[in-house]
């Protein structure tokens, strides 16, 4: 029987900011930091991974085919660990952690819904 999957602090279509790994953030000449943003693509949650759009990026030897009669080196997007990702605080534009608050909706009900926790600011 497979383990259910543990609920991720980052989804589909989120700015998120690599802290760790070839793509963690630098420091230019000023000392200033550099940091690799880039938008989730797609969630794996099983495996704890997130397809991040322009970070990590891998070459893949292609054998020719209908759709690419050429063949060749392509490169591409490869999952990244979900502890490596931050969430994008959207007020401060830096690494925010997630927070979780229930929120009364328009119809009284109350609803979960996520917040960075740097800023206090309304994820989704």
């Amino acid at each position: 029987m497979a383990k259910r999957p543990n609920k991720l602090h980052i989804k589909k279509g989120d700015t998120v900011i690599v802290m760790r790994g070839k793509d963690a953030p630098t420091q230019d000449k000023n000392g200033k930091r550099i940091l690799t943003k880039g938008r989730v693509l797609k969630v794996f949650p099983a495996e704890q991974r997130a397809l991040v759009e322009g970070v990590n990026m891998v070459k893949k030897h292609v054998r020719p085919s209908q759709d690419n009669p050429q063949g060749g080196i392509i490169e591409q997007e490869a999952p990244v660990h979900i502890s490596n990702l931050m969430l994008e605080d959207p007020k401060t534009k830096e690494p925010t952690r997630v927070g979780y608050k229930f929120v009364e909706g328009k119809d009284g009900s109350a609803k979960k819904v996520r917040y960075a926790k740097k800023s206090g600011e309304m994820i989704d």
